[in-house]
Formats: structure tokens, sequence, C-alpha cells
């Protein structure tokens, strides 16, 4: 299915519990959730909670992570809904450009719009967040998308 959309809503307290408990069972790193650079949000559809996504902020430039799919809505578009919401977000605050790094969903984010690139051409802000420099691997996948 496609053409869901979601609600966010800023994870904190026990709400950042909920969304760091989803992280780890899709297997991403929760190390710095609780980082005052790290906006994560729960995404809801009505009152039911569908996944999570987040994101860091640098002037235009901006560091797309943690998106996440509960494993029972999987493959329904919310995903790509998350994605959406958390572009709109990062755009309304200014965002030019976002980049990501990911290990597993290369397709999917290409599909969006994001294409890869060099892991040493985001601005040095983003290269010196503890998601570049600790928490991925130096084989995750660079890409970038101009919003």
């Amino acid at each position: 299915m496609t053409g869901q959309t979601v609600t966010l809503e800023r994870a904190d307290g026990e709400s950042l519990e909920r969304a760091a408990s989803l992280l780890e069972r899709a297997t991403l790193p929760t190390d710095d959730v609780d980082a005052a650079s790290v906006e994560l949000y729960l995404a809801g559809d009505g009152e039911e909670r569908v996944g999570v996504g987040g994101f860091e902020l640098y002037d235009t430039d901006g560091l797309l992570r943690s998106v996440a799919v509960e494993s029972s809505k999987r493959d329904e578009g919310y995903g790509s809904a998350i994605v959406a919401a958390l572009e709109s977000k990062a755009r309304e605050a200014g965002v030019e450009r976002l980049s990501l790094l990911t290990t597993t969903a290369s397709d999917f984010f290409a599909a969006r719009g994001y294409a890869e690139i060099d892991r040493t051409d985001p601005p040095e802000r983003i290269r010196e967040t503890t998601q570049f420099s600790d928490l991925c691997p130096s084989s995750a996948v660079c890409m970038r998308k101009s919003l």
C-alpha cells in the first residue's frame, strides 16, 4: 500500500524510550538518540505508532537518521511517509540538503531521490557527528538529497 500519511511527535521522556526500543529492534544505533543535537520523532497514523525517524540540523545541512517502521506495518508505505514528513520538517527549518548513512536501505532512499555520494562530501559538521564518526561503519553508503 502507498500514500500513507503520518504525524510526527517529538520523542522525549517515556516516548524516547519507546523510540529507542523500536530502533533497537530494527538494529539501528541508539547510543546518542538522547543527545541535544538529535531530533527524534515517533510517527503515528491516528492513535497508532507506526515508526520512528529523526535528524540533526546544522544550518542549511541536515543528517537524516534513525528511520524505522514497526515490523507489523512494513511494506505499507509508512517508511516513505516518515521520510517525507521529516524532509518537510527539515525544509521548514531552512535545511537545503539532507545527508544520510545506510548499510541496508540504499535502494529505498534512492527511490526517494537520494543519490550516493562520497563519505567525504557532506560538510565537516555533518562528518563530525557521532553517527558519522562512531556509530555507522565505514562500509555504510553515504547519500544526499537536495530539498
